[in-house]
């Protein structure tokens, strides 16, 4: 989502070119749990919303609760990562990765997607077609809604759309109101600037004055400063957990992540202010919940603020919801993040489950 767009035109052109990544599967659907009641293990892509979507099962036992992970950018898929950062769950969870309409596997898979807008409406759809697929291949009724970031935003309009799919919804780096998060990143960031004496920062925040913006370049320029102030004040994730997997480090897969990632950020911002982060706003929704809502927020996150993610909690109502602050942790996830879902999904969700 914060790469600018110099380099789209080349990639949409490699990708028109390509059926999909090279190492990805044909189109097997999902055949959920083997005889023995443990899981089959897939990387497949599955016919969802019209187009072939790429998802990833893992798990060990079919009983155990489903986590559907939405990943955040948008554009920016964690299936490379995943084993990587949420392996040591699978004896608990069955984890269900989902590379979103224009992002990563299906968006290589897809190079039609090029032309077409992505609306959030369009990929909430998406995403409850596709958790109403993996839990009913798995044997279950219901799964966790896990959303970060962009993904916090889409699974709150799934959880609204069909709360019978879903136990509850943990969400992290909360996503409200394209209005409301731009002007707290930006009051925020500007403040701690100037704190500082930071005579670049100032200036760079001053030469695009507060948003709205009309300039698609401004939400990446921006993201760029307040990635450098959260690094001094957070403990960093380990550096492994960016490397992807063996099997989605191929040059096609490389293309395939930029072109989504690069594709996905343009939608995202608009090419003049006009796109989807424009017209998002949850407090416009109806703020009643059927399920428990669990929001867990950094401390130092500047780009969805705390201070709006808990105005819209306050805002809810829900059968059961917490709000959890985490010192040292920004917008993107770290240890103190992961281990917090998890404590959650442990504590908080599962006695609700059984």
């Amino acid at each position: 989502m914060q790469r600018l767009c110099g380099r789209l035109a080349a990639t949409v052109l490699l990708l028109l070119a390509m059926t999909g990544p090279a190492t990805a599967q044909e189109s097997t659907g999902l055949t959920g749990c083997l005889p023995d009641g443990t899981v089959a293990e897939q990387d497949a892509f599955v016919a969802i919303g019209g187009i072939e979507q790429w998802v990833t099962v893992r798990g060990t036992d079919c009983a155990n609760p489903m986590v559907l992970f939405i990943h955040g950018g948008p554009g920016n898929p964690m299936s490379p990562f995943a084993d990587a950062i949420y392996g040591g769950w699978e004896d608990e969870f069955t984890l269900v990765q989902w590379d979103q309409r224009g992002a990563g596997r299906t968006w290589g898979r897809n190079p039609s997607v090029a032309e077409a807008d992505l609306s959030i409406e369009q990929m909430a759809g998406d995403g409850v077609e596709l958790a109403a697929l993996v839990a009913g291949r798995l044997g279950h009724d219901k799964v966790i809604l896990v959303g970060g970031s962009w993904g916090s935003a889409l699974a709150v309009k799934m959880a609204r759309a069909r709360p019978d799919l879903f136990h509850a919804y943990v969400g992290s780096g909360q996503l409200v109101s394209g209005a409301a998060n731009l002007e707290a990143s930006y009051r925020l960031q500007m403040g701690l600037a100037r704190a500082e004496g930071d005579a670049e920062a100032v200036a760079a925040l001053e030469a695009m004055g507060p948003p709205p913006w009309t300039n698609p370049r401004h939400f990446g320029a921006l993201r760029r400063i307040t990635r450098r102030y959260e690094a001094r004040a957070t403990v960093a994730a380990p550096a492994d957990w960016w490397v992807p997997a063996p099997a989605y480090a191929t040059a096609e897969d490389g293309a395939a992540y930029e072109g989504g990632e690069e594709h996905s950020y343009i939608q995202f911002v608009g090419m003049e202010g006009e796109g989807m982060l424009s017209r998002l706003d949850l407090l416009r929704d109806d703020l009643a919940f059927a399920i428990p809502v669990f929001l867990i927020q950094g401390e130092q996150d500047l780009v969805t603020a705390p201070e709006v993610a808990e105005a819209w909690f306050n805002a809810i109502s829900a059968p059961q919801k917490t709000f959890l602050r985490l010192p040292a942790t920004g917008h993107d996830p770290n240890v103190a993040m992961i281990e917090a879902q998890r404590a959650v999904l442990r504590e908080q969700v599962v006695p609700l489950i059984r």
